[in-house]
């Protein structure tokens, strides 16, 4: 295991580029695909690129807000102490790796935002309880939670097909969560994994003894600055405009405003945990729990600083999703694995065909209306039940997330790290999760 480790991390450490560079890497990489192996020329190629380029832009908005209103809440008091209590559990680098993994993993099943939030908060608050820990490792403990969303709570493809409308309907009607999210083999694969994914990274852990570890110096407390330097006045002069914006009752007001439509969201449609009612609720939050609109506006200006990777760069996804699905890349991989399956197989090969498809269409509804519209009616005609296909898709959108760095952005943003910094460690975590999740969809 020392060996292994070592070695994925020196090779990801000396060879993997920035993320941004990644991206446009494999820009050029789907690009050449289209050409070789479609009936798409060059122009075409750069037309899909092109057309396709701003098809993300809601959801970058929304990952962007899950850095900044993640890092605004956790640099307020209350949560800052409640993450110190937390953290205090572990005292040793054993238990903090293993209390990583599973409070970001627990979270993860809750909601894929959350999750990634927690992760990265909590393994600023542990190393700074136990600095001995490698930090890198941590963080990627914290991630490898995120492996196991798909099969959780806010899992996008079980929800779509338990609507009434999803577009696939007519083909396989409307699936209950009970035979997907609540099924033997996806229980199986997330018991598993949350049992044994601790004791995983506690092993990557002990692979690491002998070896010099040196944590990267990062300011994980910047943001508190602004409290000295920004200090509410009570002169008799003061301008309206500064009580304004050192006003507890403003803040008192639109926060509860905020909390309010939180409460009634939830008694109006259900545990509905959405990206949206994260960010919403983490929103009204910071605002409240920093108490004045000063203090939160300045942490806000620390905070939009971590969010340039994700501004920036998925838009390049976009574009590489628009050139795989406009090219018929993706059909043509999908189509392929279908041709060598039979029906105990399918479910294998169909994740191991998401796996693939999600490096170029990071993106689990994407990948669905990508994938879905090929994999369902293929297997139907093999006799494979829908429920099991639709997982299988969800657990390899999930599975290789692990080594793409797409949905790493926002946890590295807040974390403070870059993605060759955690990957190495991702590696080993999708060798080894490719055995349970292939039992789970084989044999149940």
């Amino acid at each position: 295991m020392r060996a292994i480790t070592n070695f994925f991390d020196k090779m990801v450490q000396r060879f993997l580029p920035d993320a941004f560079l990644f991206a446009i890497i494999l820009t050029f990489v789907v690009f050449l695909m289209g050409v070789i192996f479609t009936s798409s020329s060059p122009m075409e190629m750069v037309s899909f690129w092109g057309d396709g380029f701003w098809d993300l832009l809601a959801f970058s908005m929304q990952m962007a807000l899950i850095v900044v209103t993640g890092y605004v809440l956790a640099n307020t008091p209350f949560v800052k102490s409640l993450l110190n209590k937390l953290s205090t559990l572990a005292k040793t680098p054993g238990q903090a790796i293993m209390l990583v993994t599973f409070v970001a993993t627990i979270a993860s099943l809750i909601n894929y935002g959350f999750g990634l939030v927690v992760g990265a908060l909590l393994a600023i608050q542990v190393v700074k309880k136990v600095p001995s820990v490698d930090y890198r490792l941590l963080v990627a403990s914290g991630y490898s939670g995120f492996l196991l969303w798909h099969g959780g709570l806010s899992g996008s493809i079980p929800l779509l097909i338990a609507t009434d409308d999803h577009f696939l309907v007519d083909e396989m009607g409307i699936v209950p969560v009970t035979e997907t999210m609540f099924s033997a083999s996806n229980l199986f694969i997330v018991f598993f994994l949350l049992i044994t994914l601790p004791f995983l990274n506690l092993l990557l852990l002990k692979s690491r003894e002998g070896l010099e570890i040196q944590n990267p110096v990062i300011d994980f407390d910047g943001a508190d600055s602004f409290e000295n330097k920004y200090v509410e006045e009570d002169v008799e002069d003061v301008v309206l405009s500064d009580r304004l914006e050192n006003s507890k009752i403003v803040s008192i007001l639109i926060g509860a405003m905020g909390i309010i439509y939180v409460g009634y969201h939830f008694y109006a449609n259900g545990f509905d945990l959405n990206l949206n009612i994260v960010n919403f609720t983490m929103l009204f939050l910071g605002i409240l729990l920093h108490q004045t609109p000063r203090r939160f506006l300045h942490s806000v200006s620390h905070a939009v600083k971590n969010a340039g990777g994700i501004i920036i760069q998925f838009p390049f996804y976009a574009g590489i999703m628009g050139m795989m699905v406009a090219s018929g890349l993706s059909e043509a991989m999908s189509l392929w694995f279908v041709s060598i399956s039979t029906e105990f197989t399918y479910p294998l090969f169909a994740f191991i065909s998401a796996g693939i498809v999600n490096f170029f269409v990071p993106s689990g509804g994407g990948q669905w209306a990508v994938q879905g519209p090929i994999m369902i009616p293929a297997g139907l005609d093999i006799g494979v039940d829908t429920a099991k296909t639709a997982m299988a898709v969800a657990w390899g959108d999930a599975w290789t997330n692990m080594i793409q760095p797409f949905w790493a952005l926002p946890l590295l943003a807040i974390a403070g790290l870059k993605v060759k910094d955690i990957m190495g460690f991702c590696v080993i975590i999708l060798i080894y999760s490719f055995i349970p999740i292939s039992l789970g969809l084989l044999f149940l």
